[in-house]
């Protein structure tokens, strides 16, 4: 009988579904040792629905392996692939398909501030500004300057991208000829000599423009308004009620003047002119539309998150 009952319980953990999550070292070492609270709680509900979990390093991936799997920030390799990226700031993240923020789920779906209550996401606006910026955001100012956080690759214009970002620095400044322009590099990016090279002597033709490397605490409470390919600088600028406008596809399109929507000259027509609703849009995204891991409700929309996407938990 004992055998019997060994037997059983072997083929039925046999017949549990796998799931691997292909987690960077430090990463995986803090998943594995339930150290991370948002891969925990995602651990949590596929072993709850009979998930055998384990933990790999991405480079042990194999397209060909039809199981279950997670990655982070990494495009999934199969079928049964999702990724999980930060939205931002913690604890708010996503559960995607795609590691492709322009195309998640939050990038199609529509904002409608109507649908917002005002006072929930004015006090949630109002917790983050502070929790996130102390009290930069209450002495904000307009210095009479443009704002251009630039990535990476700044000769190419990727796929994403409607101009390579050294060509939107052009339309900056042909755009804007009454403000000065302040462009500043990536300090985690690397660049090469011809990208240097071409930054510097747009530098020496344009006396508006001057180059800086990082800097984002000092810039953003001041600059008039942000131009950007994607980079999470403008979202960081709706905690400061800065307009921005958008050389590129994202997942906080929403609020912000898009060339691919309205064209160079259209989005600079239009980015000081509109004055959108800060506080609902930011509730929206990071409350609304992205999962909380420090609620008590994010089991449950994590769980419901993998059912959507196709998962049988």
């Amino acid at each position: 009988m004992l055998n019997i009952q060994v037997q059983l319980s072997v083929a039925t953990m046999i017949n549990h579904p796998k799931v691997t999550f292909f987690l960077e070292d430090s990463l995986r070492k803090q998943a594995e040792a339930g150290n991370h609270n948002f891969l925990k709680l995602v651990s949590e509900v596929l072993q709850e629905s009979r998930f055998q979990v384990s933990y790999a390093h991405p480079d042990q991936a194999d397209a060909r392996d039809g199981s279950h799997a997670l990655f982070h920030m990494q495009h999934p390799d199969r079928s049964n692939g999702v990724t999980v990226r930060r939205s931002y700031y913690y604890p708010f993240w996503q559960i995607e398909r795609t590691s492709e923020r322009w195309n998640w789920d939050v990038a199609r779906a529509s904002f409608d501030p109507s649908d917002v209550d005002p006072k929930t996401a004015r006090q949630f606006y109002r917790f983050w500004q502070k929790r996130l910026f102390k009290d930069a955001p209450s002495t904000t100012s307009k210095a009479g300057f443009v704002y251009v956080p630039l990535q990476g690759k700044l000769l190419n214009q990727r796929s994403f991208q409607t101009h390579s970002p050294l060509d939107m620095l052009r339309h900056v400044l042909a755009q804007d000829r009454e403000r000065d322009v302040i462009a500043t590099l990536h300090p985690g990016e690397h660049y090469v000599p011809k990208e240097l090279n071409a930054l510097k002597r747009l530098e020496q033709k344009e006396p508006r423009l001057s180059l800086r490397m990082g800097e984002m605490d000092a810039l953003l409470p001041h600059c008039d308004y942000i131009v950007t390919e994607n980079s999470s600088v403008a979202f960081a600028g709706y905690f400061f009620k800065k307009p921005s406008i958008l050389f590129a596809g994202i997942d906080f399109h929403h609020i912000a003047s898009n060339v691919s929507d309205l064209g160079v000259e259209g989005a600079f027509q239009r980015v000081l002119d509109v004055k959108p609703n800060y506080p609902f849009y930011v509730w929206w995204f990071l409350q609304h539309k992205s999962i909380n891991g420090g609620r008590p409700d994010a089991k449950d929309r994590i769980h419901q998150r993998l059912i959507d996407l196709g998962w049988s938990v």
